[in-house]
């Protein structure tokens, strides 16, 4: 018996997989845009599908839709959270039904790769849906001063604009 058993271990050896299961499954993108703060941002949700090892981290990397360098997000995952949002840095110059690039690493605590996610992120809105300045600053949300001269609406407000 143990014959047979040393006979079959190295084929059940080979029957293993190099890698598991993708740990991400992505569940949703989009452009966030906000009226108030003047800015807009990229929202990436994710669901953990199979457990991660502690230390592992997520690299995400958007397009930069005004050009320019790639913006790059790091967030550690923590074992326990099944779900994931990352959000990426202000962005301008988003432009209605165009498709802006997301790359998704995620690595494990040696920094070895686990998986690769790549995705595109398309708004049905443009930024110029956006006001030119904050209307609203500090903690207590008070209107700009800049925008509400003496504390009154402009008759008009002005828009985010992008160089073409």
């Amino acid at each position: 018996m143990a014959a047979t058993l040393i006979a079959t271990l190295p084929a059940l050896v080979a029957c293993q997989r190099d890698t598991g299961p993708d740990p991400l499954e992505l569940t949703g993108k989009m452009f966030v845009f906000n009226y108030r703060l003047a800015y807009a941002t990229y929202m990436i949700t994710l669901k953990k599908t199979q457990p991660v090892p502690e230390g592992s981290t997520v690299v995400a990397t958007f397009e930069n839709p005004s050009g320019g360098d790639p913006l790059r997000l790091d967030r550690k995952l923590f074992a326990k959270l099944d779900k994931v949002v990352l959000e990426s840095p202000d962005v301008t110059c988003v432009k209605k039904q165009t498709p802006y690039a997301v790359t998704i690493e995620v690595k494990g605590p040696d920094g070895a790769l686990l998986q690769t996610l790549k995705t595109d992120v398309v708004s049905s809105l443009d930024q110029t849906i956006l006001p030119a300045q904050a209307l609203v600053v500090g903690p207590a949300y008070d209107k700009n001063p800049a925008v509400f001269k003496d504390g009154k609406a402009p008759e008009h407000f002005e828009t985010a604009t992008c160089p073409d």
